[in-house]
């Protein structure tokens, strides 16, 4: 490597840290974001750097800035915050809820002024109850709400497979009980969470209120079609604004949050969609007289929802469903998108509070 190369290596790599560090980025950052505007103050007094070397030593610099952060910040897990314990603002139980047909495993996480009212959280497809959710946790105990992430049947420490109906018990249960130590309760569920909270709520689970992210109101691909759909979905994922994740933890431990323990089926995903059947949900929920206030929350660029789903779903409750797009959102990035956070988490404020 050449000086000139070297020098613009140095500034990159001191570009980066500040950066990084004045977004609060600790994720990608490797210093304090004065010792990055040094480093790049340092390259700059050695000589300013040409163009055509500065520009070879951008994609080094890039892999760099991770690869040093990745190492310095090791420890930071976003997962920690969801381990058992007690906190400067929370306390977090595990918990296994008997239901109808076994128990159902939770954390309970309860704000330590206590509090009135709490939300039963059912995670997506293939995912579990600690799913990218510390971000979703922070703002609701933000809010004074308690939360209870569950796993639903056949995912993460569930003892059953994935079937239909005993999958409703894994957030009818915990609902009730949730009933016996809140004033009021909340569902929420994301994909086919969102599917299974309606239908428990359809058939008389506690619910105060109702928030469903981007369930289906009916899915079937085909192998071809789910690849594309995956590709898709890897693709829109890939969004400056998700950058957001890396205040919370190092490239390593983000990645590393996606891994689960896959699903295990007695029934298979499209068929279970099927035999919830989210909109027949939805109409005997707006059917019944005393229906909970519902917020749908969907994505702009959802590769796995067909064409108009939203739509569907959207005029199943005309008139009854408050409705939110997440205009630059995919399916995948819902559920962590700050937006939909944000809205959701104001939404639970004022029907909960």
């Amino acid at each position: 490597m050449n000086q000139e190369f070297l020098r613009g290596l140095a500034l990159w790599l001191g570009i980066l840290e500040g950066l990084a560090s004045w977004s609060g980025l600790e994720g990608l950052s490797w210093g304090k974001g004065w010792q990055g505007f040094l480093l790049a103050l340092a390259a700059l007094r050695c000589g300013r750097p040409k163009p055509l070397p500065l520009l070879a030593a951008m994609p080094l610099a890039l892999g760099a800035q991770v690869a040093l952060a990745t190492v310095r910040r090791a420890g930071l897990n976003p997962k920690l915050r969801l381990r058992p314990g007690t906190y400067a603002d929370r306390t977090i139980q595990r918990l296994d809820i008997l239901g109808a047909h076994g128990p159902v495993p939770a954390l309970h996480i309860v704000p330590n002024g206590g509090a009135r009212a709490a939300v039963c959280v059912a995670h997506g497809s293939g995912c579990d109850k600690t799913f990218y959710a510390w971000r979703l946790v922070d703002h609701l105990v933000a809010q004074g709400l308690a939360v209870l992430l569950v796993d639903l049947d056949g995912h993460g420490e569930s003892p059953r497979p994935q079937a239909f109906p005993t999958i409703i018990e894994s957030v009818a249960a915990p609902a009730r009980w949730l009933q016996t130590h809140y004033a009021r309760v909340a569902l929420l569920g994301t994909s086919l969470g969102g599917s299974v909270v309606a239908r428990a709520a359809a058939e008389g689970a506690p619910c105060d209120a109702l928030v469903i992210w981007g369930a289906p109101p009916h899915l079937r691909l085909t192998p071809t079609e789910y690849r594309r759909t995956q590709i898709t979905e890897a693709l829109r994922i890939l969004r400056p604004p998700l950058l957001h994740l890396f205040r919370d933890g190092s490239l390593y431990h983000v990645v590393r949050a996606w891994q689960t323990s896959g699903i295990r089926a007695q029934l298979g995903t499209w068929d279970l969609f099927a035999a919830l059947d989210l909109l027949g949900s939805l109409a005997a929920l707006r059917a019944h007289p005393t229906r909970p206030p519902l917020l749908l929350v969907y994505a702009g660029r959802d590769a796995v929802l067909r064409p108009g789903a939203a739509a569907t779903v959207r005029q199943a409750s005309t008139a009854w469903a408050t409705f939110h797009l997440v205009r630059r959102a995919s399916h995948v990035s819902l559920a962590i998108e700050p937006e939909t956070i944000r809205v959701t988490t104001q939404w639970l404020g004022v029907h909960l509070t």
